[in-house]
């Protein structure tokens, strides 16, 4: 029997695998240099910053001390561990109260949305897969945290709590919401999900998601669907996080919003009735007042809403537009209606400060009763602001601008 003759390569086979090698090469360096990651540029903090705390005392004055400009979308400013984060021109920003630049971001990427938890700032990007590129940045060095990348709708807004971050969008095929832990992995995904691998992991698809909050092991959504529009109550932490793991649903008005979350309820405005009634994750309703009429989600250009909320240390806080609500923490029941603010506020002390037309005006709480208002000249400003603190700073929000007011 004859043995087989080696295989000889050709001079075609080698131009042919030049060419593939070639192709290879060409394709690896196209997609390493287009890689969203490659558009980044981090200039981190020089050394690791002290957490400036917030407002230990009521203040006298407040003197404007210097502005930053902020055009991302959220209402408030972020404030994480005494770093004030803005964005403008495409960088994100992380700024001392004594107006020190310690660290920037920048990328050419549209912003989405920013959010705050687990002492890092988490920025959503628009890219080819819509808003779907999330960073999280420490906030005291300004360094890397994680990186998440995943198809999502073009529009969405940010939401978030201590414990969770997520976004909520619907744009005409995809309407779907997700919230990642602290290392940006999914938790949970609700809603449309592009090309399943698996069906019926989604127990109520076709639906159009319209509002969403959570807090701690508790997710709340609000949405309209075929048979109606429902309040949903799920778990953050699914065993998987393509099948949800869901609580009770509760049927609510057409065009009901969330407004408010707690442990393990929830609260919806319902425009039409001008109520606000809160239900446990079981499903049972635990309060209803009647509020001042507003419309969130008539007014909000995405069709979502994330309203403007803020927590104090025996209350949750939402913002109407034009009112300020303080809820019990335990059964999220209106307890009291501050009329005439511009956003939410913030806890100093054992008192409510919150923004007015004429200033920060100073609020016992517990009453719904105002004791005064320190004067704040905004130079002509007449729309919304929304407060917070950093170091011995008042942080306002107005508009487009972050302007850092002094205590005294």
């Amino acid at each position: 029997m004859s043995a087989h003759q080696p295989l000889r390569r050709t001079r075609g086979d080698l131009i042919a695998t030049g060419v593939i090698a070639a192709v290879c090469v060409v394709a690896l360096l196209s997609a390493f240099f287009s890689a969203p990651i490659r558009q980044d540029h981090l200039s981190p903090a020089a050394e690791e910053l002290t957490d400036a705390g917030t407002l230990a005392v009521v203040p006298e004055a407040l003197t404007e001390s210097f502005t930053l400009p902020d055009t991302s979308p959220q209402a408030r400013p972020l404030i994480v561990k005494g770093v004030i984060v803005t964005y403008n021109d495409g960088t994100i920003t992380g700024t001392t109260p004594d107006g020190t630049t310690q660290w920037t971001y920048k990328r050419s990427a549209e912003l989405c949305g920013m959010a705050s938890a687990w002492g890092k700032v988490v920025a959503v990007y628009r890219t080819n897969i819509g808003c779907g590129d999330v960073v999280g940045i420490n906030a005291l060095t300004g360094q890397y945290a994680n990186t998440r990348s995943a198809i999502s709708p073009n529009r969405v807004s940010v939401f978030s709590s201590n414990d969770r971050v997520g976004t909520i969008g619907s744009d005409g095929h995809l309407s779907r919401a997700e919230i990642w832990r602290s290392d940006l992995v999914r938790t949970v995904e609700y809603g449309d999900v592009e090309a399943p691998q698996e069906p019926e992991m989604q127990p109520n698809p076709g639906c159009t998601l319209t509002s969403a909050l959570t807090r701690t092991e508790l997710l709340a959504i609000t949405e309209t669907c075929e048979d109606g529009t429902w309040l949903r109550f799920q778990d953050t932490t699914p065993e998987d996080s393509r099948k949800p793991e869901m609580h009770e649903s509760v049927s609510i008005p057409e065009g009901s919003y969330l407004v408010a979350i707690s442990q393990d309820a929830a609260a919806v405005h319902d425009p039409a009735s001008s109520t606000v009634t809160s239900y446990s994750q079981d499903g049972a309703q635990l309060s209803r007042a009647e509020v001042p009429a507003s419309n969130l989600l008539a007014d909000s250009p995405t069709g979502v809403v994330v309203p403007q909320t803020a927590d104090l240390p025996h209350h949750m806080t939402y913002f109407d537009g034009a009112n300020l609500m303080l809820l019990d923490p335990s059964n999220l029941e209106v307890r009291t209606i501050y009329q005439g603010a511009l956003g939410t506020g913030v806890g100093i002390a054992d008192r409510l400060l919150y923004p007015t037309a004429d200033g920060i005006t100073i609020a016992d709480w517990n009453s719904p009763e105002t004791e005064r208002t320190i004067p704040v000249d905004r130079g002509g400003y007449s729309g919304p602001v929304a407060v917070g603190s950093a170091g011995p700073t008042i942080v306002e929000k107005r508009g487009e601008t972050d302007v850092v007011l002094t205590a005294s």
